[in-house]
């Protein structure tokens, strides 16, 4: 089998600069110390990965393992930023219904771009192990892999594809038109549920009935 042109990264580090920004718009009390902090550290990680990947074959395993911790970090820190928006919708007397929505709206669209990141990193190993010779069983299966006549006889995913599987779920609370295949990604499916579930349905809620 001849070896597949290696995936475009750049997505993935708009991305990865997005959930920067909206870590930055986050109020300080739902953040993990001051705000800077975890985007710092995004920036920090971003720029030896971006020379790594630069300079190394596509299928670097320093580049996967870099791209693994920046997903790792956003995903703890939103994950945190939820858990402490919770806690402060539960105090009767918070007013700041707006700014809580709009909270809500930043943590959301983070969650679903993280997790867009984690199916682009774990399906099939990885953007780098999809392009060699000998391609893993796919973790998430598309339209477009059961139905070959719906797309080019060279399709295969990329990261927008990726980040609309993210969206889907995340606003349906269920898979669309990607399934979910092997245990981890139904793992991954599930627990991107769960946050979304917290932000729109508790946390929305919640702010809707303070502006009222």
């Amino acid at each position: 089998m001849a070896i597949v042109r290696a995936e475009q990264r750049w997505q993935a580090r708009v991305a990865i600069l997005a959930c920067a920004g909206l870590y930055l718009v986050l109020p300080s009390r739902l953040s993990i110390g001051p705000r800077w902090i975890v985007p710092f550290l995004l920036v920090l990680l971003l720029i030896p990965l971006s020379i790594r990947h630069h300079r190394r074959p596509d299928n670097d395993p320093w580049v996967r393992y870099l791209g693994l911790a920046l997903s790792a970090i956003v995903t703890v820190s939103n994950c945190t930023s939820v858990g402490l928006l919770v806690h402060h919708l539960l105090d009767a007397r918070v007013t700041q219904g707006r700014q809580l929505i709009y909270s809500a709206v930043a943590i959301w669209a983070t969650n679903v771009i993280v997790f867009g990141l984690w199916y682009w990193e774990l399906d099939r190993g990885g953007p780098g192990a999809r392009a060699g010779e000998d391609p893993r069983p796919p973790d998430i299966q598309f339209p477009q892999m059961e139905n070959p006549t719906l797309a080019p006889s060279d399709w295969r995913p990329e990261f927008l594809d990726y980040l609309y599987t993210a969206f889907a779920n995340g606003i349906s609370f269920a898979p669309a038109d990607a399934m979910p295949m092997t245990h981890r990604a139904k793992a991954l499916f599930a627990a991107e549920s769960v946050v979304s579930l917290l932000t729109i349905a508790v946390v929305g809620a919640r702010a809707v009935n303070i502006l009222h």
